[in-house]
Protein backbone atom coordinates (compact mmCIF):
# COMPACT_ATOMS: atom_id res chain seq x y z
CA UNK A 1 0.00 0.00 0.00
CA UNK A 2 1.39 3.56 -0.58
CA UNK A 3 2.59 5.55 2.46
CA UNK A 4 0.22 8.92 2.11
CA UNK A 5 1.90 11.93 2.31
CA UNK A 6 0.93 15.11 4.90
CA UNK A 7 2.35 18.13 4.98
CA UNK A 8 1.68 20.60 7.62
CA UNK A 9 2.57 24.35 7.19
CA UNK A 10 3.02 26.38 10.43
CA UNK A 11 3.83 24.97 14.18
CA UNK A 12 1.45 26.85 16.06
CA UNK A 13 -0.98 25.47 18.31
CA UNK A 14 -3.14 24.66 15.43
CA UNK A 15 -0.18 22.86 13.47
CA UNK A 16 1.27 20.87 16.45
CA UNK A 17 -2.13 19.51 17.78
CA UNK A 18 -3.03 18.47 13.85
CA UNK A 19 0.42 16.44 13.48
CA UNK A 20 -0.56 14.65 16.38
CA UNK A 21 -3.97 13.66 15.96
CA UNK A 22 -2.71 12.49 12.79
CA UNK A 23 -0.42 10.51 13.58
CA UNK A 24 -2.63 9.19 16.27
CA UNK A 25 -4.95 8.00 14.01
CA UNK A 26 -2.71 6.97 10.89
CA UNK A 27 0.52 5.09 12.46
CA UNK A 28 2.17 4.48 8.97
CA UNK A 29 1.87 7.32 7.28
CA UNK A 30 4.24 10.07 6.38
CA UNK A 31 4.01 13.20 8.04
CA UNK A 32 6.18 16.73 7.91
CA UNK A 33 5.62 19.75 10.05
CA UNK A 34 6.91 23.15 8.17
CA UNK A 35 7.97 25.90 10.77
CA UNK A 36 8.76 29.55 9.24
CA UNK A 37 10.93 29.78 12.39
CA UNK A 38 14.05 28.81 13.92
CA UNK A 39 14.20 26.38 17.33
CA UNK A 40 11.03 24.08 18.55
CA UNK A 41 7.52 25.06 18.36
CA UNK A 42 6.48 27.88 20.80
CA UNK A 43 3.22 29.38 22.07
CA UNK A 44 3.25 33.13 21.30
CA UNK A 45 0.62 33.82 23.71
CA UNK A 46 3.52 33.20 25.82
CA UNK A 47 5.81 36.46 24.69
CA UNK A 48 4.53 38.27 27.25
CA UNK A 49 5.48 35.85 30.15
CA UNK A 50 9.05 35.76 28.58
CA UNK A 51 9.29 39.44 29.16
CA UNK A 52 7.85 40.08 32.46
CA UNK A 53 10.27 37.20 33.89
CA UNK A 54 7.74 34.65 34.52
CA UNK A 55 8.92 31.83 32.45
CA UNK A 56 11.94 31.57 30.09
CA UNK A 57 12.06 30.57 26.90
CA UNK A 58 11.76 26.60 27.59
CA UNK A 59 8.95 28.25 29.12
CA UNK A 60 6.94 28.86 25.87
CA UNK A 61 7.52 25.65 24.42
CA UNK A 62 4.44 24.26 23.45
CA UNK A 63 5.57 20.49 23.62
CA UNK A 64 8.56 20.13 26.67
CA UNK A 65 9.62 16.82 26.56
CA UNK A 66 12.93 16.21 24.25
CA UNK A 67 12.39 14.28 21.23
CA UNK A 68 8.68 14.83 21.09
CA UNK A 69 8.23 14.86 17.51
CA UNK A 70 10.87 12.47 16.61
CA UNK A 71 9.01 10.14 19.01
CA UNK A 72 5.94 10.19 16.65
CA UNK A 73 7.81 9.69 13.62
CA UNK A 74 7.20 13.36 12.57
CA UNK A 75 9.78 15.67 10.82
CA UNK A 76 10.07 19.01 11.96
CA UNK A 77 11.72 21.03 9.17
CA UNK A 78 12.66 25.20 9.99
CA UNK A 79 12.07 26.35 6.59
CA UNK A 80 9.61 28.59 5.43
CA UNK A 81 6.74 28.03 2.77
CA UNK A 82 7.35 29.94 -0.68
CA UNK A 83 5.03 28.53 -2.94
CA UNK A 84 1.77 25.30 -3.15
CA UNK A 85 1.09 23.93 -6.45
CA UNK A 86 -1.86 21.62 -5.92
CA UNK A 87 -3.62 18.91 -8.40
CA UNK A 88 -7.47 18.02 -7.13
CA UNK A 89 -5.51 14.53 -5.48
CA UNK A 90 -2.23 16.45 -4.68
CA UNK A 91 1.21 18.55 -5.02
CA UNK A 92 4.08 19.81 -3.99
CA UNK A 93 5.26 22.72 -1.46
CA UNK A 94 8.55 24.47 -2.86
CA UNK A 95 10.41 25.96 0.68
CA UNK A 96 12.78 28.67 0.95
CA UNK A 97 15.96 26.68 0.15
CA UNK A 98 14.68 25.40 -2.95
CA UNK A 99 13.53 22.19 -1.82
CA UNK A 100 9.79 20.72 -1.98
CA UNK A 101 7.85 18.51 -0.12
CA UNK A 102 4.93 16.41 -2.25
CA UNK A 103 1.49 15.96 -0.53
CA UNK A 104 -1.20 13.99 -0.79
CA UNK A 105 -3.14 16.48 2.02
CA UNK A 106 -1.55 19.74 3.11
CA UNK A 107 -3.06 21.85 6.11
CA UNK A 108 -1.85 25.72 6.21
CA UNK A 109 -1.81 26.48 9.35
CA UNK A 110 0.57 29.43 9.10
CA UNK A 111 -1.19 32.02 11.14
CA UNK A 112 -0.56 35.81 10.54
CA UNK A 113 2.36 38.49 10.67
CA UNK A 114 2.55 41.77 11.91
CA UNK A 115 0.90 44.89 9.77
CA UNK A 116 2.81 47.43 10.05
CA UNK A 117 1.37 51.39 10.11
CA UNK A 118 1.77 53.15 6.56
CA UNK A 119 4.03 55.41 7.97
CA UNK A 120 8.51 55.86 7.13
CA UNK A 121 10.80 54.77 9.15
CA UNK A 122 9.29 51.37 10.52
CA UNK A 123 12.36 49.72 9.32
CA UNK A 124 15.16 51.61 11.66
CA UNK A 125 17.41 50.23 14.43
CA UNK A 126 15.07 50.35 17.67
CA UNK A 127 11.86 49.69 16.22
CA UNK A 128 10.15 46.22 16.76
CA UNK A 129 6.74 44.05 16.85
CA UNK A 130 6.17 41.83 19.29
CA UNK A 131 4.75 38.68 17.57
CA UNK A 132 8.15 36.08 17.55
CA UNK A 133 10.47 34.73 20.30
CA UNK A 134 13.16 37.10 18.46
CA UNK A 135 11.09 40.53 19.15
CA UNK A 136 10.66 39.43 22.55
CA UNK A 137 14.57 39.35 22.90
CA UNK A 138 14.87 42.45 21.35
CA UNK A 139 12.07 44.22 23.89
CA UNK A 140 13.72 42.18 26.68
CA UNK A 141 17.03 44.07 26.42
CA UNK A 142 15.85 47.25 26.54
CA UNK A 143 13.21 46.71 29.08
CA UNK A 144 14.87 48.56 31.90
CA UNK A 145 14.00 50.84 34.65
CA UNK A 146 12.89 54.45 33.02
CA UNK A 147 13.40 53.08 29.48
CA UNK A 148 11.36 55.19 27.42
CA UNK A 149 8.50 52.69 25.13
CA UNK A 150 6.49 53.98 22.65
CA UNK A 151 3.82 51.69 21.25
CA UNK A 152 1.96 52.27 18.28
CA UNK A 153 -1.29 50.81 18.17
CA UNK A 154 -4.02 49.84 21.06
CA UNK A 155 -5.70 46.72 20.25
CA UNK A 156 -5.68 43.33 21.69
CA UNK A 157 -1.64 42.60 20.88
CA UNK A 158 -0.94 45.98 22.53
CA UNK A 159 -2.85 44.75 25.74
CA UNK A 160 -1.40 41.66 25.58
CA UNK A 161 1.95 43.41 26.17
CA UNK A 162 1.15 46.48 28.50
CA UNK A 163 1.29 44.54 31.53
CA UNK A 164 5.13 42.78 30.69
CA UNK A 165 5.73 46.33 29.97
CA UNK A 166 4.84 48.81 32.61
CA UNK A 167 5.86 45.95 34.80
CA UNK A 168 9.75 46.40 34.30
CA UNK A 169 8.98 50.20 35.28
CA UNK A 170 9.24 51.73 31.59
CA UNK A 171 7.75 55.01 30.87
CA UNK A 172 5.06 53.29 28.49
CA UNK A 173 3.33 55.97 25.87
CA UNK A 174 0.13 54.32 24.22
CA UNK A 175 -0.79 55.58 20.73
CA UNK A 176 -4.51 54.82 20.13
CA UNK A 177 -4.52 55.70 16.22
CA UNK A 178 -7.17 57.56 14.28
CA UNK A 179 -9.88 55.85 16.07
CA UNK A 180 -8.77 57.82 19.55
CA UNK A 181 -10.05 54.82 21.57
CA UNK A 182 -8.30 51.84 22.57
CA UNK A 183 -9.16 48.43 22.30
CA UNK A 184 -12.10 49.16 20.07
CA UNK A 185 -12.59 46.02 18.04
CA UNK A 186 -13.25 44.10 21.52
CA UNK A 187 -14.46 47.08 23.55
CA UNK A 188 -17.32 49.27 23.85
CA UNK A 189 -16.39 53.25 24.43
CA UNK A 190 -17.67 53.23 28.05
CA UNK A 191 -15.71 49.66 28.55
CA UNK A 192 -12.08 51.49 26.74
CA UNK A 193 -12.53 54.91 28.55
CA UNK A 194 -12.71 53.04 31.57
CA UNK A 195 -9.15 50.85 30.65
CA UNK A 196 -7.73 54.01 30.01
CA UNK A 197 -7.98 55.33 33.43
CA UNK A 198 -6.56 52.32 34.86
CA UNK A 199 -3.36 52.46 32.60
CA UNK A 200 -3.27 56.58 33.13
CA UNK A 201 -3.13 55.55 37.08
CA UNK A 202 -0.71 53.39 36.57
CA UNK A 203 1.34 55.66 34.60
CA UNK A 204 0.98 55.31 31.23
CA UNK A 205 0.63 57.94 28.84
CA UNK A 206 -2.29 57.06 26.16
CA UNK A 207 -2.70 59.04 23.32
CA UNK A 208 -6.00 59.04 21.87
CA UNK A 209 -5.67 62.53 19.44
CA UNK A 210 -3.30 63.57 16.91
CA UNK A 211 -2.01 61.81 13.62
CA UNK A 212 1.73 59.78 13.69
CA UNK A 213 3.53 61.40 10.92
CA UNK A 214 7.05 58.98 10.66
CA UNK A 215 9.84 57.36 12.46
CA UNK A 216 13.10 58.86 12.67
CA UNK A 217 16.49 57.92 13.73
CA UNK A 218 16.53 57.46 17.36
CA UNK A 219 14.56 56.61 17.33
CA UNK A 220 11.72 59.33 17.77
CA UNK A 221 8.17 59.33 16.98
CA UNK A 222 7.43 61.96 15.36
CA UNK A 223 3.81 63.29 15.68
CA UNK A 224 1.41 66.27 14.05
CA UNK A 225 0.82 67.64 17.92
CA UNK A 226 3.77 66.32 19.16
CA UNK A 227 7.23 64.73 19.08
CA UNK A 228 8.32 61.94 21.66
CA UNK A 229 12.16 60.44 21.92
CA UNK A 230 12.00 56.53 22.62
CA UNK A 231 14.39 53.78 23.69
CA UNK A 232 12.53 51.48 21.52
CA UNK A 233 9.59 51.51 19.22
CA UNK A 234 6.87 49.01 19.50
CA UNK A 235 4.29 48.14 16.25
CA UNK A 236 1.40 46.56 17.41
CA UNK A 237 -1.20 47.80 14.61
CA UNK A 238 -2.76 44.75 13.85
CA UNK A 239 -1.52 41.51 12.22
CA UNK A 240 -2.21 40.03 8.45
CA UNK A 241 -2.99 36.42 7.72
CA UNK A 242 -0.29 34.97 6.24
CA UNK A 243 -1.15 33.35 2.98
CA UNK A 244 0.76 34.55 -0.56
CA UNK A 245 2.26 31.34 -1.03
CA UNK A 246 -1.13 30.08 -1.43
CA UNK A 247 -1.58 32.22 -4.78
CA UNK A 248 -2.18 30.05 -7.88
CA UNK A 249 -3.57 27.19 -6.13
CA UNK A 250 -7.16 27.87 -6.54
CA UNK A 251 -7.97 28.37 -2.40
CA UNK A 252 -10.51 31.14 -1.94
CA UNK A 253 -9.04 33.89 0.52
CA UNK A 254 -10.65 36.40 1.86
CA UNK A 255 -10.79 37.84 5.75
CA UNK A 256 -8.62 34.62 5.63
CA UNK A 257 -8.70 31.23 3.88
CA UNK A 258 -11.87 30.18 3.58
CA UNK A 259 -13.20 26.65 4.77
CA UNK A 260 -16.11 24.68 5.07
CA UNK A 261 -17.50 22.46 7.94
CA UNK A 262 -14.74 19.62 7.73
CA UNK A 263 -11.97 22.67 7.41
CA UNK A 264 -11.07 22.20 3.83
CA UNK A 265 -10.71 25.10 1.36
CA UNK A 266 -11.74 25.02 -2.18
CA UNK A 267 -8.91 22.75 -3.30
CA UNK A 268 -10.31 19.63 -1.96
CA UNK A 269 -6.54 18.50 -1.01
CA UNK A 270 -5.87 21.51 0.87
CA UNK A 271 -7.26 22.10 4.44
CA UNK A 272 -6.54 25.62 6.62
CA UNK A 273 -6.85 25.67 10.60
CA UNK A 274 -5.99 28.61 13.37
CA UNK A 275 -5.74 32.20 12.91
CA UNK A 276 -5.47 31.89 8.85
CA UNK A 277 -8.50 30.28 8.27
CA UNK A 278 -12.00 31.57 7.84
CA UNK A 279 -13.86 29.97 10.09
CA UNK A 280 -17.78 29.10 11.71
CA UNK A 281 -18.79 31.59 14.35
CA UNK A 282 -20.95 29.68 16.63
CA UNK A 283 -22.59 32.63 17.54
CA UNK A 284 -23.62 33.85 14.22
CA UNK A 285 -23.34 30.90 11.92
CA UNK A 286 -20.95 33.45 9.75
CA UNK A 287 -17.32 32.35 8.46
CA UNK A 288 -14.78 34.78 10.02
CA UNK A 289 -11.36 34.20 11.76
CA UNK A 290 -10.98 33.90 15.11
CA UNK A 291 -7.41 34.74 16.59
CA UNK A 292 -7.97 32.54 19.86
CA UNK A 293 -5.52 29.45 21.07
CA UNK A 294 -8.40 27.02 22.04
CA UNK A 295 -9.88 27.51 18.34
CA UNK A 296 -6.46 27.59 16.93
CA UNK A 297 -6.22 24.05 18.66
CA UNK A 298 -9.67 22.62 17.63
CA UNK A 299 -9.63 23.56 14.70
CA UNK A 300 -6.14 21.68 13.93
CA UNK A 301 -7.29 18.58 15.45
CA UNK A 302 -10.85 18.51 13.28
CA UNK A 303 -8.87 19.08 9.78
CA UNK A 304 -6.47 16.63 10.67
CA UNK A 305 -9.45 13.43 11.60
CA UNK A 306 -10.91 14.75 8.33
CA UNK A 307 -7.86 14.42 6.35
CA UNK A 308 -7.20 10.82 7.67
CA UNK A 309 -10.86 10.27 6.13
CA UNK A 310 -12.90 10.83 9.61
CA UNK A 311 -15.64 12.91 8.66
CA UNK A 312 -16.16 15.22 11.32
CA UNK A 313 -17.81 18.72 11.01
CA UNK A 314 -16.82 21.47 12.98
CA UNK A 315 -19.96 22.85 14.95
CA UNK A 316 -17.95 26.48 15.18
CA UNK A 317 -16.24 28.46 17.98
CA UNK A 318 -17.38 31.09 20.15
CA UNK A 319 -15.65 34.40 19.99
CA UNK A 320 -14.43 35.61 23.05
CA UNK A 321 -11.46 37.12 24.08
CA UNK A 322 -9.57 37.30 27.68
CA UNK A 323 -7.16 40.04 28.84
CA UNK A 324 -5.61 41.48 31.33
CA UNK A 325 -4.67 45.23 31.57
CA UNK A 326 -2.16 45.80 33.88
CA UNK A 327 -4.07 43.76 36.70
CA UNK A 328 -7.94 44.34 35.47
CA UNK A 329 -9.20 41.58 33.66
CA UNK A 330 -11.74 41.72 30.70
CA UNK A 331 -13.87 39.41 29.13
CA UNK A 332 -15.71 39.27 25.84
CA UNK A 333 -18.17 37.03 24.20
CA UNK A 334 -20.16 36.39 21.53
CA UNK A 335 -21.65 39.85 19.68
CA UNK A 336 -20.96 41.78 22.20
CA UNK A 337 -22.18 44.45 19.99
CA UNK A 338 -25.31 43.62 20.22
CA UNK A 339 -27.93 42.39 17.22
CA UNK A 340 -30.15 44.87 15.60
CA UNK A 341 -33.16 44.27 17.06
CA UNK A 342 -32.36 43.05 20.30
CA UNK A 343 -31.96 44.61 23.84
CA UNK A 344 -28.81 45.19 25.97
CA UNK A 345 -28.26 46.63 29.81
CA UNK A 346 -25.15 47.76 31.00
CA UNK A 347 -24.03 48.14 34.71
CA UNK A 348 -21.27 50.39 35.40
CA UNK A 349 -19.45 51.38 38.57
CA UNK A 350 -16.72 53.48 37.56
CA UNK A 351 -15.04 54.26 41.16
CA UNK A 352 -14.12 50.62 41.59
CA UNK A 353 -13.39 49.68 37.88
CA UNK A 354 -16.47 47.10 37.56
CA UNK A 355 -18.34 47.10 33.93
CA UNK A 356 -20.99 44.35 32.77
CA UNK A 357 -23.11 44.59 29.30
CA UNK A 358 -25.68 41.80 28.30
CA UNK A 359 -27.00 41.45 24.98
CA UNK A 360 -29.94 39.70 23.83
CA UNK A 361 -31.95 38.32 20.97
CA UNK A 362 -35.31 38.37 22.66
CA UNK A 363 -34.75 35.44 25.52
CA UNK A 364 -31.43 34.16 24.30
CA UNK A 365 -28.21 35.67 25.41
CA UNK A 366 -25.63 36.25 22.35
CA UNK A 367 -23.28 38.63 23.60
CA UNK A 368 -21.58 40.03 26.94
CA UNK A 369 -18.64 42.37 28.41
CA UNK A 370 -17.25 42.19 31.74
CA UNK A 371 -14.72 44.47 33.41
CA UNK A 372 -13.53 43.32 36.59
CA UNK A 373 -12.84 39.87 38.64
CA UNK A 374 -14.16 37.29 36.49
CA UNK A 375 -16.96 36.32 39.19
CA UNK A 376 -19.12 34.93 36.41
CA UNK A 377 -17.33 34.05 33.13
CA UNK A 378 -18.57 30.51 33.20
CA UNK A 379 -21.99 31.24 33.63
CA UNK A 380 -21.65 33.97 30.87
CA UNK A 381 -20.14 31.54 28.60
CA UNK A 382 -22.30 28.92 28.97
CA UNK A 383 -25.39 30.65 28.77
CA UNK A 384 -24.09 32.31 25.42
CA UNK A 385 -23.07 29.16 24.12
CA UNK A 386 -25.79 26.72 24.32
CA UNK A 387 -28.42 29.66 23.33
CA UNK A 388 -30.51 28.70 26.19
CA UNK A 389 -34.12 30.59 26.47
CA UNK A 390 -33.98 32.91 29.30
CA UNK A 391 -37.66 32.95 30.10
CA UNK A 392 -38.26 34.46 33.20
CA UNK A 393 -34.90 35.36 33.86
CA UNK A 394 -34.26 37.58 30.95
CA UNK A 395 -36.33 40.14 32.56
CA UNK A 396 -34.75 39.84 35.92
CA UNK A 397 -30.95 40.19 34.05
CA UNK A 398 -32.05 43.13 32.81
CA UNK A 399 -32.97 44.92 35.72
CA UNK A 400 -29.88 42.81 38.02
CA UNK A 401 -27.31 41.70 35.23
CA UNK A 402 -25.10 40.59 38.21
CA UNK A 403 -27.68 37.66 39.03
CA UNK A 404 -26.55 35.67 36.17
CA UNK A 405 -24.50 33.00 38.07
CA UNK A 406 -27.87 32.54 39.55
CA UNK A 407 -30.07 32.53 36.49
CA UNK A 408 -27.52 29.61 35.23
CA UNK A 409 -27.70 27.50 37.69
CA UNK A 410 -31.41 27.35 37.95
CA UNK A 411 -31.55 26.96 33.87
CA UNK A 412 -28.91 24.51 33.57
CA UNK A 413 -29.28 22.28 36.76
CA UNK A 414 -33.16 23.40 37.62
CA UNK A 415 -32.37 24.14 41.32
CA UNK A 416 -34.77 26.84 43.05
CA UNK A 417 -37.49 28.40 41.89
CA UNK A 418 -37.89 31.74 42.07
CA UNK A 419 -35.51 34.71 40.35
CA UNK A 420 -35.30 36.78 43.63
CA UNK A 421 -33.41 34.00 45.03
Amino acid sequence: MTTRKYVVIGAGPAGVRAVETLREHDRRSDITLVSGEAGEPYARMAIPYILNGSIDEAGALQRKTPGHYEKLGIRYLNRRAEQVQARPDGGQVTLDDGSVLDYDQLLVATGSSPSLPPIPGTDLPGVVTCWTLEDARAIADKLKPGARVVMIGAGFVAGVCMKALVGTGVQLHVIAGRAGQILRTMMTPTGSRMLQRWLEARGVDVITSGRTERIEPGPRLVMDTRTIEADLIILATGVKPNVSFLEGTGARIDQGVVVDHHMRTTVPCIYAAGDVAQGRDFSTGEWVVHALQPTATEHGRIAALNMVGKEHPYRGSLSMNVLDTVGLISHTFGEWQGREGGEVVEQTDEENFLYTRLCFDGDVMVGAITIGPPQHVGALRGLIHTRRPLGRWKAELMRHPHKVMAAFVELTHGEGRGVGR
